[in-house]
Parts: C-alpha cells; sequence; structure tokens
C-alpha cells in the first residue's frame, strides 16, 4: 500500500494506492465525525464488482451505506442524472455531514463530486475509482462537471475530496477496451512530465499489459504523485496544471463530436496526442521524430491513433467551446518528451492542415 499527498493548503488529503485496500475503505477513511450515511454513488456496471465489499466496510467505520446507482460512461454527466441525484439526496434527508462516495469510473467521479459539491453547499466526497483512468488522472485534483451537448465538462466545480481509495485488484475486472483506454492517461503523464515513465512502458509494457498488481501499485502511484505536484501547484488549472490536458483539446472535442458514443476518452485522448505532436512538429516547437515515437508508444498499448475524423469545420468549431480557449486556441505541445509549453493562438489553417493530413475532410 503506498499513500501519496495531496499537498493542497487547508485542504490536503492522502491518495491511498494498493492492491486489496477496498475492503479496508472504512477504516482508510479520514475522521468524519458527524457522518452518519454514506451515499455511494456507483456505476451501475461495478456494483458486482465490490460493491458488497466496499458496504461492509463503511458498515464497521459506523456509516449506513445507501446505494444509488447511476448509468455507465459519459451518459451519467448530465443535467438530468444530476437533478435525479440530488432529489434523491433531499427525499432520503441527506445531511451535510453525511458523505458522497464516488464508486465507479472517471464519469461517476465527475458526476459524484459535482452533486457532492453542489448539495446543501457542499457535503464530504471520498473517491474510489474502479477504472485505470480514475485511478491516475481524474479521481485526484477536485475537477467535478457534467456535460452539456455543446460541450464537455462545462458545467462543473473545483471541489477536494477528502480522500481517494485506488485498490487497483479492481482493474482486473475491466473490459479490455476500458482498461487500454485508461493506458492513454497513463502515457500522457510519460510523455508530458516523466521521461523516466516514458522509457519503462517503451522497454517493455508487457507487465503492464497484463494488469500485474505488483506492477499497477507503483505504476499508478507515481502517476498519482506527478498528479498531485501538479495540483499543488495550479489547483485551479491557470498554468502549470494546464499540462494535464496534454492530447486533451482534440479529445474532448472529438468526444462531444461523436456524442460520447464513439471513441472512448482514452481513445480519443491517443488521437489528440499524435495531433499535438504533429502540430508541434509543424510549428517548429518540437524536432523531427515526437510524433513517431508517440504513435509507436500508443500502438505498443493497444490503442489505435488512426480512423475517421470528423470535417475539419465541426472540429475548429468545437475548439472554440473548449474550455483552455482564450481569446484563441491554446494547445498544450511538447518541445520534447517531458517538456511541456502552452501554446496561445495557434492559427487555424495550420490547425485545419494537421487535421487534413490526418484525414479530416475539409
Amino acid at each position: 500500500m503506498v499513500r501519496v499527498t495531496v499537498p493542497i493548503p487547508g485542504r490536503s488529503y492522502d491518495v491511498v494506492v494498493g492492491a486489496g485496500v477496498l475492503a479496508r475503505t472504512g477504516a482508510l477513511l479520514p475522521e468524519l465525525p458527524k457522518a452518519a450515511r454514506a451515499f455511494v454513488v456507483a456505476d451501475r456496471a461495478v456494483v458486482d464488482h465490490g460493491f458488497g465489499a466496499l458496504a461492509g466496510s463503511l458498515k464497521e467505520a459506523g456509516l449506513d451505506p445507501v446505494l444509488l446507482s447511476v448509468p455507465s460512461g459519459e451518459e451519467a454527466k448530465s443535467l438530468q442524472v444530476y437533478g435525479t441525484l440530488v432529489h434523491q439526496l433531499a427525499t432520503q434527508e441527506a445531511h451535510r455531514d453525511d458523505v458522497v462516495v464516488a464508486f465507479g469510473g472517471g464519469a461517476t467521479g465527475d458526476l459524484a463530486g459535482f452533486v457532492a459539491s453542489t448539495y446543501m453547499r457542499g457535503l464530504p466526497l471520498v473517491q474510489v475509482p474502479t477504472t485505470l483512468t480514475g485511478q491516475v488522472d481524474s479521481a485526484i485534483g477536485g475537477k467535478t462537471a457534467v456535460n452539456l451537448p455543446e460541450g464537455k465538462n462545462l458545467v462543473g466545480t473545483y471541489f477536494q475530496p477528502r480522500a481517494v481509495i485506488a485498490d487497483v485488484e479492481l482493474l482486473a475486472t475491466l473490459p479490455e477496451r476500458d482498461y487500454r483506454s485508461g493506458l492513454a492517461e497513463v502515457a500522457k503523464y510519460g510523455l508530458a512530465l516523466d521521461p523516466e515513465l516514458l522509457g519503462q512502458l517503451e522497454t517493455d509494457p508487457a507487465p503492464v499489459l497484463r494488469r500485474e498488481p505488483a506492477v499497477l501499485e507503483p505504476l499508478v502511484a507515481r502517476c498519482v504523485g506527478l498528479k498531485a505536484a501538479a495540483v499543488a501547484e495550479d489547483e485551479r488549472d491557470t498554468g502549470a496544471r494546464l499540462v494535464l490536458n496534454y492530447g486533451h483539446t482534440l479529445g474532448h472535442a472529438l468526444e462531444r463530436l461523436e456524442a460520447f458514443e464513439g471513441r472512448s476518452h482514452g481513445e480519443a485522448i491517443a488521437v489528440g496526442m499524435v495531433f499535438a505532436a504533429r502540430l508541434a512538429e509543424s510549428l517548429g516547437v518540437a524536432g523531427p521524430g515526437i510524433a513517431t515515437r508517440t504513435t509507436r508508444l500508443l500502438a505498443s498499448l493497444g490503442l489505435e491513433t488512426d480512423g475517421a475524423l470528423p470535417p475539419v469545420p465541426d472540429v475548429l468549431a468545437a475548439f472554440r467551446l473548449d474550455k483552455k480557449f482564450h481569446g484563441g486556441v491554446r494547445f498544450v505541445l511538447l518541445e520534447d518528451v517531458g517538456r511541456p509549453l502552452i501554446v496561445d493562438d495557434v492559427p487555424a489553417d495550420r490547425l485545419a492542415q494537421i487535421l487534413g493530413e490526418m484525414g479530416a475532410t475539409r
């Protein structure tokens, strides 16, 4: 078991990473002296994979678990589902000292966090991510949100959890596509922030692909440490934390344009990282070779980096709804691996050129 602290002044919390820690959730929580109930917002797909252990552990800690199931994936991140959940809390007379527990993937965590941050102006939140994406990225850092038809994560808050419990044994229950989707976020950390991690993935990805707990525990903890450092420096995503969005500008655009029914989050981010690498080479930000290296890495992790893209005008319009848009389209690019750079107002014709080279119609 590894503990990583997210050191935000006045709101620090621990991320516990380990094999089998789900059954110890109650004992690992910080003190919640007035909490009587734990409202577990759970992805329907994971209720059969650990809810019993989670509920039993919460009971041992003196918390009465109440299951609130939600749809799987991005379908859960809607104002309609959000409204249903807050009404359920109200009808069950949830009190502001009760705790909300997010049990599921990144979408469940985003939704449950938004509910916790807004109901009665804030209930304690605990994240128990069950996917690789959630464990290495989305459950840490306090971003909560739901989607609108116009774009992803457009309605949300910053709201830090009290604790994050990441049981790597749960990753064995994931469908292959979902697990490999999470590897895109791991690759992002390696490419943008950690050349040593990148080297490990490039040298021998087989143990990671086999989901060996002895390998996953330090891997997840390492990624959590990278995320924690960025969040501590820039909680509100105005500077240093922006580099964690590497590949996400195009990735989020693809998710929205495909109505969250096409590529998964990780699959879209993988394409986004290849696009960013090609853009960096085209602008002279990076030397030649980073796009090829990116494509080779992602392919070794089982992620496709090609396939049909929406028409160029549609993608450019989606870029303008990105949260990082500030008088122009901003991109996280790499000068080299481990050397991210924020580039403001990339010319639309250059974006269109790279999209066209990747197969988007004009």
